[in-house]
């Protein structure tokens, strides 16, 4: 398994899509993952610290864990199939729970736990920014220091994580 930073959420355009942007710590690739608005503004909510007034759902999955005495160690990015993402929880160590890829980001996020990658889904959905392409990159990162959760907020729809 190969560890990423969650490096933000933007919008993908013209579909008005958020992705997720993670990126290979030892390595020059990075994974984009299409995920909900709900889970857009969860992730960036848990990047900015942002704390709502009542708990969203993953803050409820990390105060039941906490009070029962356990520890989200890590979630991995396990599968791609059928371009959706699917990711495991790993809790204390061992327990292991099926999960959704944006649904696991926003746990870990908000638990410190490590975000972790197969290999070979890396192989076949990572791309690999060039030199020329770094600047892009930096206008991405600027993007996130200017977007908030509010901006990722519609109407509630089922959606699934895509690959690119």
């Amino acid at each position: 398994m190969i560890e990423v930073d969650v490096l933000g959420v933007r919008v993908e355009m013209p579909t008005n899509q958020p992705i997720v942007l993670l990126r290979e710590r030892d390595g020059g690739r990075y994974l984009p993952i299409w995920i909900g608005a709900a889970e857009a503004a969860a992730i960036t909510y848990a990047q900015q610290g942002v704390v709502p007034p009542r708990p969203l759902t993953h803050d409820l999955m990390r105060d039941v864990l906490t009070v029962l005495g356990h520890t989200l160690t890590e979630v991995r990015i396990v599968a791609l199939k059928d371009s959706v993402f699917h990711a495991a929880l790993i809790i204390d160590g061992t327990a292991e729970v099926s999960s959704r890829a944006s649904d696991a980001i926003a746990l870990a996020l908000r638990t410190g736990a490590k975000v972790l990658v197969d290999p070979a889904i890396l192989d076949e959905a990572a791309i690999v920014v060039s030199s020329e392409e770094d600047d892009e990159v930096e206008k991405f990162k600027e993007f996130l220091d200017q977007v908030s959760a509010e901006d990722f907020e519609a109407p509630d729809t089922d959606t699934e994580e895509h690959g690119s």
